[in-house]
C-alpha cells in the first residue's frame, strides 16, 4: 500500500475518533441537535473523511473500503447543501457507519 494511502487512511481514523471524543460517552441525539459547536464540528470532520476518501480512490481505485463512492458524495452533500444537512441523516452516519468505517480502516491500515 502506497504512504500516501496509509496518510489519508490514518486521517479518516482520526477523524472518527475526534467525533467519538466530541460526543463523549453519552450519546445524544438531542445534545447533538442543541449544540450548533458540536454539529459544526462533526459536520467538518465527515468533510475531512469524505475528501481522505476521494483522495484515496485517486491513488487506489480497486481500494476494498465499503460504501467509499457515498462517503464522497456525503462529504459534497454536508459542503455544497450546507442549507439542507439533516441532522437525523448525519447521527444515523454518526450510529452506524462511523463504527464500521473505523473497523475497515484500522484492518485496512494493518494490512
Amino acid at each position: 500500500m502506497k504512504l500516501e494511502v496509509k496518510k489519508y487512511l490514518y486521517d479518516i481514523k482520526v477523524s472518527i475518533e475526534s467525533i467519538e471524543v466530541y460526543l463523549g460517552k453519552e450519546r445524544n441525539f438531542f445534545n447533538y441537535q442543541n449544540n450548533k459547536l458540536l454539529r459544526r464540528g462533526i459536520e467538518r470532520e465527515i468533510e475531512i473523511i469524505g475528501e481522505a476518501m476521494s483522495r484515496i480512490l485517486k491513488l487506489e481505485p480497486n481500494c476494498s473500503i465499503q460504501n467509499a463512492r457515498r462517503i464522497i458524495d456525503t462529504r459534497n452533500w454536508v459542503i455544497h447543501g450546507y442549507d439542507k444537512v439533516d441532522d437525523t441523516v448525519i447521527w444515523g452516519i454518526i450510529i452506524s457507519h462511523l463504527p464500521k468505517l473505523k473497523i475497515e480502516v484500522v484492518k485496512y491500515l494493518e494490512s
